[in-house]
């Protein structure tokens, strides 16, 4: 087995207006601006760097599974069911749309949220064990 991907760098979000989305991103999400033009945003958060990239406006970060519903393509970790708590509250009090918590059989509880060009994530209660390991948390 080869080992040449070391992690995922970018990820490439379509968006209608860079500077309002950007500025969302940094308010909800806690993310850094390091470059902006009118044709994208560079974010940092997360332990990556997000391209925010104007689209036409039909554009989303999701598809259809198999039973036609929408399908977020990332899901974002917390550490721990009080931190997802939390982290609900903090959107759902600054208007985000945002899903139920819910229990989907394995460990740890999701919930999806909406950005405002309506790309869905998830939000999982628990890190990853590498990640806790290679960054020391407990």
């Amino acid at each position: 087995m080869n080992k040449f991907i070391q992690r995922v760098g970018t990820t490439y979000i379509p968006v209608n207006d860079i500077e309002k989305s950007s500025l969302w991103y940094q308010e909800m999400l806690g993310a850094k601006e390091n470059f902006r033009n009118s044709d994208k945003a560079i974010l940092d958060f997360a332990n990556q760097s997000f391209f925010l990239v104007k689209a036409k406006s039909e554009e989303r970060a999701m598809f259809l599974d198999q039973y036609g519903s929408e399908h977020f393509y990332m899901t974002f970790e917390v550490n721990g069911i009080e931190q997802l708590r939390n982290f609900h509250s903090f959107l759902k009090e600054r208007g985000v749309s945002v899903g139920d918590i819910e229990d989907r059989g394995h460990p740890g509880n999701n919930f999806v949220f909406f950005d405002i060009d309506g790309n869905k994530f998830d939000v999982w209660s628990e890190l990853s064990p590498a990640f806790k390991e290679k960054y020391g948390i407990m």
